[in-house]
């Protein structure tokens, strides 16, 4: 399974620059071996305020206390909180490994959540998700979707995208057929630097 991870890190007042270095670096060492071992697939920045620290991950794991391991063995996590999400397999999802990042677009996340009408004709409907398969077939042929996932609740899924500026962004969803009846939000991404894409 794959598995968001929001990674919030506060550090006690009165810890040492030297010893948050001495943290970070084993935690880029430690995120390496992860890497390696096919646990760590991405790390990301979301927008940040002031003095916030946070982290979003892509992980695979087993089950729920396989990626526990995982996150226990984190040098970080000793001013860590964890917030994981399960993500689901999506039909449309183009898979891993499909789209290779040359580092001059920006990655965003968007939160779908359809609603279809209870007026909506079965054909309607029927012909709408035709539809969105073919396109974001081709908007992963594109290298502008870059995976999409199911989340928990009825409805709800979760697209990773690039995308040269947000304004570029908004054309790819409102491309979409489905886009009539989805609610998107859209988060900002910025590299962070023990990605394992881009490390």
């Amino acid at each position: 399974m794959e598995y968001i991870v929001t990674m919030t890190t506060q550090v006690p007042e009165g810890t040492t620059p030297e010893e948050v270095d001495a943290v970070r670096a084993r935690e880029a060492a430690n995120t390496r071996v992860l890497a390696e071992d096919g646990k760590v697939l991405r790390l990301w920045r979301p927008p940040l305020a002031p003095g916030e620290w946070r982290t979003l991950g892509l992980f695979a794991a087993q089950d729920p206390d396989d990626l526990e391991k995982t996150l226990a063995t984190m040098p970080l996590r000793i001013w860590r909180t964890d917030e994981v999400t399960p993500l689901g397999p999506h039909g449309n999802d183009p898979g891993p490994g499909r789209v290779a990042l040359d580092g001059t677009e920006t990655e965003y996340f968007t939160t779908f959540t359809l609603a279809v009408p209870a007026d909506a004709s079965p054909e309607d409907v029927e012909d709408a998700t035709a539809g969105e398969a073919r396109r974001t077939a081709e908007l992963a042929a594109q290298r502008r979707l870059i995976r999409l996932w199911s989340l928990p609740g009825e409805g709800r899924n979760l697209g990773l995208w690039q995308a040269a500026d947000a304004e570029s962004l908004d054309g790819y969803l409102r491309s979409l057929p489905m886009d009539k009846w989805l609610e998107v939000e859209t988060l900002a991404l910025t590299r962070h630097p023990s990605d394992p894409a881009t490390a």
